[in-house]
């Protein structure tokens, strides 16, 4: 694999730079490719880092013949999903939709968007 194939490869995965309160830097992953991450102080360098070690860690995959997972945007998705919660959760987010003027399912989508 050239190394411009290996930067077309590592471009298909999502990256996340986030900043992370409990250790006060940017944290970055690749959750696709790579179970740990990179941090720092400064977010565009972290983003750098991490598309290194995303190009890095198919490199590795490919030499040793270990085949790359499908890209999440590769994947097709339903839009449907079931949530198993306690109906003490249930009963109150039904309440919370209900004083909102919401349905449930209207309400949780706008929750989980929030989060």
């Amino acid at each position: 694999m050239t190394r411009k194939q290996i930067k077309e490869q590592a471009a298909r995965y999502a990256k996340f730079v986030e900043w992370s309160d409990e250790d006060q830097c940017f944290i970055g992953r690749c959750p696709e490719i790579m179970a740990g991450g990179v941090h720092g102080g400064d977010e565009a360098r972290v983003y750098a880092e991490l598309c290194q070690a995303v190009e890095e860690w198919i490199e590795m995959l490919h030499k040793d013949g270990v085949p790359l997972p499908d890209p999440l945007a590769a994947k097709s998705f339903s839009g449907k999903f079931v949530l198993r919660i306690e109906p003490a959760i249930h009963r109150r987010l039904a309440a919370k939709a209900l004083a909102a003027g919401e349905s449930l399912n209207s309400y949780c989508v706008k929750t989980l968007v929030k989060a």
